[in-house]
Parts: C-alpha cells; sequence; structure tokens
C-alpha cells in the first residue's frame, strides 16, 4: 500500500506550563500518500527497448527497399508517443499528499507535480472524518472537514485502502 505512517514520541518538556509541540518539534504523526508507480525508471527502459527491438524487427525484411522509409516515420511516432504517454503518466506520479498531526493542530498539504502545492490546516479536536462509501467522486471517499473547509485525502488510492486510511486516520485522530 502506497501509505507511509511515521510516529514521533515526544517526552514531556522540562519546565512546566504551556507548550506546543509546534514550537520546533516535529510532528507526532506525519503520513506520506502517494499513487501506485506499477513501471519502475528500470522497467521504462526495458519497456522501451523491448518495444523499439519488435518495432525493427519486421523492417529487416524491407531493408534496401523504398518500403522502409514509408513505414520507419509511422512506427517511430507510434514509439515516440509511447514514449511521451509513459513519461507523462511517471509525471503524475509525483504526486504526494503529507498529512502531519500536532496535538494542537494538524496540516495536510498536496504535492501536485503540473499545478501548486495546495494546504490546508485544522484543530484536530475539531476535525471530522467523513467516508462516503458510495456517492462521492469515487468509491469509499475519505475527506476531512475542519476550520469551515472540506478536503479530500488519498482519492488516487483503490477503494479498500481508502477504507484502511478510513479506519486508520480514526484510530490517529483518537488517541
Amino acid at each position: 500500500m502506497p501509505i507511509q505512517w511515521e510516529y514521533t514520541d515526544h517526552k514531556a518538556p522540562d519546565k512546566p506550563g504551556a507548550f506546543s509541540f509546534a514550537d520546533g518539534d516535529g510532528p507526532a504523526l506525519r503520513l506520506t500518500l502517494w499513487p501506485h508507480r506499477s513501471l519502475p525508471a528500470s522497467g521504462f527502459v526495458w519497456f522501451i527497448g523491448v518495444t523499439f527491438a519488435m518495432f525493427m524487427l519486421p523492417l529487416l525484411a524491407l531493408l534496401g527497399t523504398a518500403a522502409l522509409w514509408g513505414l520507419l516515420p509511422f512506427l517511430m511516432g507510434a514509439l515516440a508517443l509511447i514514449w511521451y504517454s509513459l513519461r507523462r503518466s511517471s509525471a503524475q506520479g509525483q504526486l504526494r499528499e503529507v498529512l502531519s498531526l500536532w496535538h494542537d493542530h494538524v496540516d495536510l498539504s498536496r504535492h501536485n507535480p503540473h499545478a501548486p502545492d495546495q494546504n490546508w490546516q485544522a484543530n484536530p479536536h475539531w476535525v471530522q472524518i467523513k467516508l462516503r462509501p458510495i456517492g462521492g467522486p469515487v468509491e469509499n471517499y475519505v475527506t476531512l472537514r475542519g476550520n469551515d473547509r472540506t478536503v479530500e485525502i488519498g482519492a488516487f488510492l483503490s477503494a479498500d485502502e481508502r477504507l484502511t486510511l478510513y479506519v486508520e486516520l480514526q484510530r490517529a485522530f483518537s488517541r
């Protein structure tokens, strides 16, 4: 599952009185979400190489003929289109959502590959975690509501992963 949970154990402050973990310590919980990446960089190289070899194999019979030059631009255009499509898909895989939870506030940052970053902050005591099993943009749609704003989280995950995320978020916010 493309989810990473990082917990930090905070010790009590040395001096008594009001203390905020946001005053210098990191969050008690950091959750990082990213979309599935089914083709790593080495797999991309192999796929393009094998596709190129398969495209060139039928052209061996056409070596020395004018038909070779008629087919070559179309095969190279198809290879370029495959290359572009896979690179575009890989760029979408750079999407990241990071949820940081302190005892006095929560911060959700979405790092988009082709758009500005989006941020949301709220008080964790007032955050409502909602699950819409049906009727949302995706099945098991998970949202966070706080600070008079509703934001989605993990919409790119599978339906089962979003259900697991919902349960784990409920557990993390109840601590």
